[in-house]
C-alpha cells in the first residue's frame, strides 16, 4: 500500500530518447505529472507529499530483466525471491521475470501460481514466471493467459533433465498453438555433446574451463537458433532468442521495423558484453555460463547490434551458484552466475568510456523490455504509468566487494571492478523501496500484466 505520493525534483529526467531537466510527482502509485523543469509555483501537492531533492541526478524509468532465476522454489541455498529481489531493487531493477527451472519446474499452470503466490509474500520487485514447455504438456500450455504469463520457455539445449524439448513434431505442435510468446534456450545439444565427447578424449575429468566455448560452440548456438527461427516463420509465432552469444546468430535478427512490430526478437545478456574468452584465465568458472562467453570479436558485435538495434533488449540471465558449487571441476561445476544488481552500472561503465548513450541503456533496459513483452503500463515514465522509477548518480565510485554483494549466494564476477555510476533511490510502484543504501521491505511488488 503507498502510504503518501512523491515529488521528485531537480532531476535530469532520461525517457523515450530524450534526456532534459525536469520533475516527476507520484501520486496512488503512479506518475501523476511530470514537469519540465520543476513544478509551477502555483501546484499544489498534497500535504504528505515526500520532497526529494534529485539534485541532478539521473531519473530513469525503472530496468525490466526479462531473464532470471531467482531459484524458489527448491533450490533457496542459492538464492530466493527475497534475497535476489532485493539486490534488483538495489540496482534499479524494478520487475523480473523468473525462469522455470526450478523444483519442482514450473511446468504446470498449478505449480506456475505457486510461484506467483510466494512472490507475492516475498519480492520488492514487480514480478512474472514463465511457463516451461516439455515434450508432453502441450495441453497446459494452451491453457496459459497471455495477459498474465509472460511466455513460454523453450529448452532446445543445455537440457534440464525433462525441461529439454527434443522431439520435432512436438516442437511443430508447440510453435503452432502456443498462446504466449515462446522464448528459447538455443544450443544444439547433439553438437554439444560430440564436443564435450572430443574433450573428455584428450583431457579425461581435468577438462579446462577455457575449453567451454568450444565445447558450447558457435555452431551448437547458430544451428539451433536457425532451428527456432525457422519454426516461428513457418506458424507465424512470437519468438524471442534469449542470450545471444554469437556474431553469427545476428544474421537471424532485423533491424529495419519498430520493435513492436517485429515477429522474431533477440536478447544479449551482460556477460556477454563485459566479458570474453580471454576473461578465462582470471576468472575461471566465474563466467561459466549457457551458452558459453566467447570471442572479443563476438562481445564487440554485440554491442554493436544493441547500438544499430539488431538485438531488443539487454538481461542478465541472473543465476546464483554456491561459491563452493563453482568451485567444482569442469564436468560438475554448475553454469551461470549472479547479476542483477551490478547490470545497470555496467552499462554505465560503457556510457562513461563513450561506447553507448544513456538514451540507448533507457531503450535496451527499460522501454525494449516493457514493448517486447507487451507490459501494461511500465518501462516508461509517462503519466498514469505505474510509477518504477530510479536515481542514478553519474559520478559516485564505489568497488564491488563481498561487503556490498547482496546476492544469496555473496559473490560476483565483478568482484574488485570499480563502477562510477551509483543507483541511489529505486521507487516499484510509488514506493521508495531502496534509499540510499535502506531498504523498505514492508511493502512488495506486484504481478506483471501483459496487453495481447
Amino acid at each position: 500500500m503507498v502510504t503518501h505520493p512523491y515529488y521528485i525534483y531537480n532531476a535530469l529526467i532520461v525517457n523515450e530518447n530524450t534526456r532534459f531537466p525536469g520533475a516527476v510527482f507520484i501520486n496512488n502509485g503512479r506518475i501523476s505529472e511530470i514537469f519540465n523543469g520543476n513544478a509551477p509555483s502555483g501546484f499544489i501537492f498534497p500535504e504528505e507529499t515526500d520532497r526529494i531533492d534529485a539534485k541532478q541526478k539521473y531519473l530513469f524509468p525503472g530496468v525490466i530483466d526479462d531473464h532470471v532465476h531467482f531459484r524458489e522454489p527448491g533450490l533457496t541455498a542459492k538464492g530466493d525471491l527475497f534475497t535476489e529481489s532485493k539486490a534488483a531493487v538495489a540496482g534499479g531493477v524494478t520487475s523480473f521475470m523468473d525462469m522455470p527451472n526450478t523444483i519442482p519446474k514450473a511446468i504446470t499452470l498449478e505449480i506456475l501460481e505457486e510461484k506467483y503466490t510466494l512472490a507475492a509474500q516475498k519480492s520488492l520487485a514487480n514480478y512474472s514466471f514463465f511457463l516451461g514447455a516439455t515434450n508432453d504438456n502441450l495441453a497446459e500450455i494452451e491453457k496459459a493467459d497471455p495477459t498474465r504469463i509472460c511466455g513460454l520457455k523453450v529448452f532446445l539445449g543445455a537440457s534440464t533433465g525433462e525441461m529439454l524439448v527434443d522431439d520435432r513434431q512436438t516442437l511443430d505442435h508447440i510453435f503452432a498453438k502456443s498462446p504466449l510468446l515462446i522464448a528459447v534456450h538455443a544450443e544444439e545439444e547433439s553438437i554439444v555433446r560430440n564436443n564435450l565427447r572430443e574433450f573428455e578424449e584428450k583431457f579425461g575429468t581435468n577438462i579446462p574451463v577455457f575449453a567451454h566455448p568450444l565445447i558450447r560452440s558457435e555452431d551448437a548456438c547458430f544451428k539451433s537458433s536457425v532451428k527456432a527461427v525457422n519454426l516461428a516463420l513457418k506458424n507465424d509465432t512470437r519468438l524471442h532468442l534469449l542470450h545471444l552469444s554469437t556474431a553469427k546468430e545476428l544474421a537471424l535478427l532485423q533491424n529495419d521495423r519498430p520493435l513492436a512490430e517485429k515477429k522474431v526478437t533477440g536478447e544479449v545478456c551482460i556477460h556477454h558484453l563485459w566479458f570474453d574468452d580471454r576473461d578465462y584465465q582470471d576468472l575461471g568458472s566465474r563466467i561459466k555460463w549457457n551458452p558459453a562467453i566467447k570471442t572479443s570479436r563476438d562481445r564487440e558485435a554485440m554491442l554493436e547490434a544493441v547500438l544499430n538495434d539488431t538485438i531488443d533488449i539487454i538481461a542478465t540471465d541472473h543465476a546464483p551458484h554456491l561459491t563452493e558449487e563453482k568451485q567444482n571441476p569442469y564436468l560438475t561445476c554448475p553454469s551461470g552466475g549472479p547479476l542483477i544488481q551490478h547490470s545497470l552500472v555496467a552499462m554505465l561503465g560503457f556510457y562513461h568510456l563513450g561506447k553507448i548513450s544513456l538514451e540507448k541503456i533507457v531503450n535496451k533496459m527499460c522501454h525494449g523490455p516493457a514493448i517486447l513483452y507487451r507490459i501494461n503500463k511500465r518501462g516508461f515514465i509517462r503519466k498514469g504509468y505505474h510509477a518504477d522509477l530510479l536515481l542514478i548518480d553519474p559520478d559516485d565510485p564505489w568497488m564491488v566487494s563481498q561487503e556490498n554483494i547482496l546476492y544469496k549466494c555473496r559473490w560476483s564476477p565483478f568482484e574488485r571492478v570499480t563502477f562510477k555510476s551509483r543507483v541511489t533511490h529505486t521507487w516499484v510502484n510509488g514506493n521508495l523501496v531502496f534509499n540510499e543504501g535502506k531498504f523498505n521491505d514492508s511493502v512488495k511488488g506486484q504481478r506483471l500484466e501483459f496487453l495481447c
